[in-house]
């Protein structure tokens, strides 16, 4: 019997690349594709589904962490690999603290995708060492230290380092000195254009939970 599979999916390339490699496998029966993370829950009050493909980032600002979430709560049983092309630097741990089966970066390649979802529905957890290397000024994103990337996410709401020192309960000094060393690492002369860039390149991603 093959497995049931929906995808969260708000982008129609690799939504429908999925359904297409869903199709493909004798092992997978595609259920239903959906745009938006929040209706995910209610999929699958309604539906039986085995795995989920969910991406991070769905229609409406929707995340499809928070989704994949309630849904291990309430269905611990339904599987779910997280797909994403973005290299945030948060989400690997979030999926591993919440209970997500696997963690699959978007490379296109439909017998990657099938042999995580194959071994994700055997009970495995595959999960990548870390976040796609990506480069920023002078710099990595693997250049950077933990607290340094917490720091730089919170650059990007525009709130004061009073603001953010507050939120990461750190002194409003130590935020200035992982400021100069994110500075002196990438080569920029100012926060906003570290910021630009970061958010832009997708290494640190600030929602409304996070």
């Amino acid at each position: 019997m093959a497995y049931k599979v929906l995808i969260v999916e708000d982008q129609n390339i690799p939504s429908e690349l999925f359904r297409i490699y869903i199709e493909s496998s004798s092992d997978f029966e595609h259920v239903l594709s959906i745009s938006n993370s929040s209706l995910a829950l209610s999929v699958c009050e309604k539906n039986d589904v085995d795995l989920i493909l969910m991406d991070v980032m769905t229609d409406l600002g929707h995340s499809g962490l928070d989704a994949a979430e309630v849904i291990k709560k309430k269905f611990p049983d339904i599987k779910i690999i997280i797909v994403t092309s973005m290299p945030e630097y948060s989400w690997l741990s979030r999926a591993r603290k919440i209970g997500v089966d696997s963690f699959w970066y978007k490379d296109g390649q439909k017998n990657n995708l099938l042999e995580i979802m194959n071994r994700t529905m055997k009970g495995e957890h595959i999960y990548p060492d870390e976040t796609p290397l990506i480069r920023i000024g002078d710099a990595t994103n693997h250049d950077f230290t933990d607290r340094e990337l917490d720091v730089l996410k919170e650059l990007t709401t525009g709130d004061t380092n009073a603001e953010i020192a507050e939120r990461l309960c750190i002194s409003v000094a130590t935020v200035k000195s992982h400021i100069q060393h994110l500075m002196e690492k990438t080569g920029f002369k100012t926060r906003t254009e570290l910021v630009s860039e970061a958010r832009g390149l997708g290494i640190v991603i600030k929602d409304k939970n996070n």
